[in-house]
């Protein structure tokens, strides 16, 4: 395919462009290809059920993120291998009880 950047666009007659609507109308009416049509998804319904799961879920409290965060950035955070353990272990308790 080559384009051709020196040449200039037609000038469109309301004669041609009628003919070329009626000619697009017929050949759409007559096979089908030109109606309408719409399918709708379950995606709005599985939107509100992820919507309302979110909703129940717990608050992030901010605050106590940042603090948290400026104490690992600070060195000042200091937690044993048993405590990270533990915790790893009640977090995959909790979310095989769910």
């Amino acid at each position: 395919m080559r384009i051709d950047l020196n040449h200039e666009p037609q000038q469109v007659s309301e004669t041609n462009l009628t003919n070329a609507q009626n000619v697009s109308t017929r050949s759409s009416a007559g096979n089908g290809l030109g109606d309408d049509q719409a399918q709708l998804s379950g995606a709005h319904a599985q939107v509100e059920a992820l919507a309302a799961q979110a909703s129940q879920l717990p608050e992030v409290r901010q605050e106590r993120v940042q603090a948290l965060r400026q104490a690992v950035q600070g060195g000042q955070y200091h937690a044993s291998p048993e405590q990270v353990a533990g915790a790893m272990f009640a977090h995959l308790l909790a979310g095989s009880a769910a």
